[in-house]
């Protein structure tokens, strides 16, 4: 799906919704970009001393939204949050654009400063510590979180505001696939299968239900080979 909303030129086709709370329980949300995604889950990077990162350290738990709203489209993930682990972040670090790295240092992000003048003046003293030519190393407080999905859910806007979405939930074991009321579906599978192989999978089931006027009958038809899937995945 995210390859669809690419090839539609939606602007920032990896921006998502992130969703955390801190230990209070109090919520923030902020948009951040999407910078990895396999069978673990769903990658971002950023100071760890952030207010996003802190939160996700005394509350680990987070919730993602991709709003693609040209699509009519959108998906919904909620699940544990864990830190990339550092060889990972390094290499992922190493390929950014030189002026986005020299930025992780200079910026002291969620903290306030008195002045722009004052970013900008670490900006040109980080320069000069590591002048254009010099590998500039991943500063020590910045990294990834990986969004871990217990739910990933595919919403697709339909007329008369009768919308479908197709949702799947990871459980200790094998599980029920539910057509549920029209125009909804629910699979759950086992967490590390989660996201091995259901993204692609979905793209052609999502196109079926979203073709289709017999909504209920599409929803399970689309479930149950969703589910197929997972569970041929190791």
């Amino acid at each position: 799906m995210i390859a669809e909303a690419v090839a539609a030129g939606i602007t920032e086709p990896n921006a998502m919704v992130l969703a955390t709370a801190g230990a209070d329980g109090a919520p923030s949300a902020r948009t951040v970009l999407l910078k990895g995604l396999d069978a673990r889950g769903f990658v971002l990077y950023t100071n760890l001393g952030s207010r996003k990162a802190t939160q996700a350290a005394a509350n680990p738990r987070a919730a993602l939204t991709f709003p693609w709203i040209d699509l009519q489209r959108q998906v919904g993930v909620t699940g544990r949050v864990e830190r990339v682990d550092e060889a990972e972040a390094d290499a992922y670090f190493a390929s950014r654009p030189r002026g986005s790295q020299l930025g992780a240092h200079a910026s002291p992000q969620s903290s306030v400063v008195a002045h722009r003048a004052e970013l900008e003046a670490r900006e040109r003293s980080v320069a000069e510590r590591w002048p254009e030519g010099t590998a500039v190393p991943r500063p020590q407080g910045w990294g990834g979180l990986r969004v871990v999905p217990d739910t990933v859910e595919f919403w697709q806007g339909r007329p008369n505001r009768l919308h479908d979405r197709l949702r799947f939930r990871a459980e200790a074991v094998a599980a029920r696939c539910d057509p549920g009321p029209a125009g909804s579906s629910e699979t759950t599978t086992a967490p590390g299968a989660l996201l091995a192989d259901v993204l692609g999978r979905l793209e052609a089931a999502g196109r079926e239900l979203a073709a289709t006027a017999d909504e209920r009958g599409i929803a399970g038809a689309a479930c149950e080979a969703a589910f197929d899937a997972v569970k041929e995945t190791p």
